[in-house]
């Protein structure tokens, strides 16, 4: 059994334990919604600007954070999330992604030039 394999299952089982003891499932840091098969670990403050704290987030939330912000503007932030989901683009995005599927996935842009 792969690693991978066996993260998934511990992840299936930690959610049906969640749901066996009626408590909420963890939700996305930047959108809010419960969390699919795919999670990843994201430093609000970027690791090259001393930031050491992770939060949970969609895989789509985390390529939305890294094209909208540079690592400089993330550091600024000082890893509010009030601070990112005031601009304009993640306005946008959010408005678009709530309804989707937990297990949502797209392609993002990339990184426009400032």
């Amino acid at each position: 059994m792969s690693k991978h394999e066996r993260r998934r299952l511990e992840r299936e089982e930690e959610r049906a334990t969640q749901l066996d003891e009626a408590t909420p499932l963890p939700t996305c840091w930047l959108c809010g919604r419960q969390f699919g098969e795919k999670v990843d670990q994201y430093h609000p403050v970027p690791k090259s600007k001393g930031g050491r704290a992770t939060v949970a987030v969609h895989p789509v939330c985390r390529r939305t954070i890294e094209t909208v912000f540079t690592n400089a503007e993330l550091a600024r932030s000082g890893g509010e999330r009030d601070k990112l989901i005031d601009h304009p683009e993640i306005v946008r995005f959010l408005g678009w992604v709530a309804e989707k599927a937990p297990d949502f996935d797209a392609p993002t842009a990339p990184r426009r030039k400032r």
